[in-house]
């Protein structure tokens, strides 16, 4: 076994479900604040991401408080859909330079720290993704 699986396998699991559970909450928070606080509309792209990480904030805080590392399982294809979602989301973006062209997905309308809402949600799948594979790993 190479020595960073080797790490892995003795890797503590609260540590990727508390990074995954604190991800998946700020995600879901940072959304819910775009559309409810700042008022900004989400396209349909916008929604589906929305139905893939707010179930992920329950999944990953039960296993937390129960520390059950094996929700990887649960959450991989969640994550995984998620993150396609949103790259997909992000060339939208990218092809049509920011027009509505493509049902109002590839309208920019925020940018934090130069990334656009769609670029969040794919950090925030991919960063969700690599915790639950570090438990996918180590758990096997």
């Amino acid at each position: 076994m190479s020595p960073s699986l080797a790490r892995l396998d003795r890797l503590d699991p609260r540590y990727p479900l508390a990074a995954g559970t604190l991800v998946a909450a700020v995600a879901t928070a940072g959304s819910l604040y775009l559309s409810v606080g700042m008022g900004l509309v989400p396209c349909e792209l916008c929604w589906y991401q929305r139905i893939l990480m707010y179930p992920l904030v329950v999944v990953f805080g039960v296993a937390l408080v129960e520390r059950r590392p094996g929700v990887s399982r649960t959450v991989l294809p969640l994550s995984t859909l998620g993150t396609v979602l949103a790259a997909y989301h992000s060339w939208l973006q990218v092809a049509a330079g920011g027009r509505c062209t493509f049902g109002g997905c590839a309208a920019v309308q925020l940018r934090v720290v130069g990334l656009t809402v769609p670029n969040l949600s794919l950090v925030a799948f991919l960063l969700v993704t690599a915790a639950a594979a570090a438990l996918f790993v180590g758990d096997r």
